[in-house]
């Protein structure tokens, strides 16, 4: 546990929180820094075929110690940190033995992470948590997934009486602004599948996510002076908020569960000519996905109509572009990959929580690009702010998942 804990600690302290407004890949030169070490501890502990490209995607492998052919398997987790709260400067804390009470993060400033609004610390008592300090989040999403993923290719190679066949370990940056897998070189991965290990509670376990879309749209106004506007003015802003008010009320992140989708607003800024909306859609059903985008077209169109004749052009512009599709499609004819990975889990003791991801991950792209690829539980709680935590021996346990994994595939024909 405590080289667990050192390890992850040497990640969460590298700042590599991406920038969603650069054109580069890397997004932010800052990801090379825990991109390059890694590469260096991947050859120091023993794999082979360490490779870093242009663009930082990291691969290794570690070669089969058995004769027989069995299928090849990745684990791939990223490296990058949300930019929707600062990655820098990460100060952990280690509360050993959690008593089940509040945890001061910051006397100071008064920032407590308390069990009476995040139920699930309960879950861990007895255990250690690693902590943020309340000024930044943790990033144990997913430098939790590394550590594990280099803990247990280290634990392989120390122990070669492990029977395994030959893994391959993939690391990306961008994840976190959903380029992860743009650039990630799958023909050169060689597997027949893999596992990202980017989820959260212990015994998560995923094959299902959102299909996603991103929409644009901008709002024309006309600005008149408000004295003598009657009849001539057209407010963009006020356009706007007609516009969202149209969309179903409930169906909206803090109103749906589960396998129910919606439509989030995620930005809006404007002026009297000109106002910029930016939604999203998710659905995890691919007809309710498709029957949502053409709902924002259909009040689009519908804006047009209505003020043709007092604007003479279109007083709305909209884009609908897709983002990513639900990896289910693409696992469910290889349902085996899942199973064995619920065998792993309860093969020690881990009871497994199968359910949808309300979110994306590398997974579900790659899926799509001819690498099916479930996600497992990396043990993080409260990703993308001050609240971040990991119990540590759910770091220990997922560890053990991917040794598990690797010693039931051996077995495979």
């Amino acid at each position: 546990m405590q080289h667990i804990t050192d390890r992850f600690i040497s990640y969460v302290t590298v700042d590599t929180e991406a920038d969603p407004n650069s054109n580069t890949t890397p997004s932010s030169a800052k990801q090379w820094d825990l991109a390059n070490k890694l590469v260096e501890e991947l050859k120091a502990i023993g794999l082979q075929d360490v490779s870093i490209d242009d663009k930082a995607y990291i691969q290794a492998t570690l070669p089969s110690n058995i004769d027989e052919k069995v299928p090849t398997i990745g684990f791939i987790s990223h490296f990058d940190t949300t930019p929707d709260f600062t990655g820098a400067n990460v100060k952990p804390q280690i509360v050993p033995n959690y008593d089940g009470g509040d945890i001061i993060l910051n006397k100071e400033k008064n920032i407590v992470l308390s069990p009476s609004y995040f139920e699930d610390l309960l879950l861990y008592k007895g255990q250690t948590l690693i902590t943020t300090d309340g000024t930044t989040l943790l990033g144990a999403d997913d430098k939790a997934g590394i550590t594990e993923i280099v803990t247990a290719m280290e634990y392989l190679i120390k122990n070669p009486q492990i029977k395994h066949g030959t893994i391959k370990v993939g690391f990306t940056p961008d994840e976190e602004i959903g380029r992860g897998a743009d650039f990630f070189d799958v023909e050169k991965f060689g597997c027949d599948w893999a596992y990202t290990m980017d989820g959260s509670q212990i015994g998560e376990l995923e094959y299902e996510n959102f299909n996603a879309a991103g929409v644009k749209l901008k709002f024309k106004g006309k600005s008149v002076h408000p004295g003598y506007a009657k009849g001539k003015m057209i407010n963009s802003m006020l356009l706007a908020t007609k516009y969202i008010a149209k969309l179903p009320k409930k169906e909206v992140p803090e109103r749906t569960k589960d396998y129910q989708g919606f439509f989030h607003v995620v930005h809006l800024d404007g002026s009297i000519e000109e106002t910029n909306v930016q939604l999203i859609i998710r659905d995890h059903n691919r007809k309710k996905f498709e029957k949502r985008k053409k709902l924002v077209q259909k009040i689009a169109d519908k804006f047009n109509a209505k003020y043709a004749k007092q604007f003479g052009e279109d007083i709305v512009e909209i884009e609908v572009k897709d983002q990513y599709y639900n990896m289910r499609e693409k696992v469910e004819p290889m349902m085996h990959i899942v199973d064995i990975a619920e065998k792993a889990m309860k093969n020690l003791g881990i009871k497994p929580i199968i359910k949808p991801i309300r979110g994306g991950t590398d997974g579900s792209r790659l899926s799509y690009m001819g690498l099916p690829c479930p996600n497992i539980f990396a043990g993080g709680h409260n990703f993308h702010g001050k609240y971040e935590y990991v119990p540590v021996e759910s770091m220990q346990k997922a560890v053990d998942v991917i040794v598990e994994i690797a010693q039931i595939v051996a077995k495979q024909k």
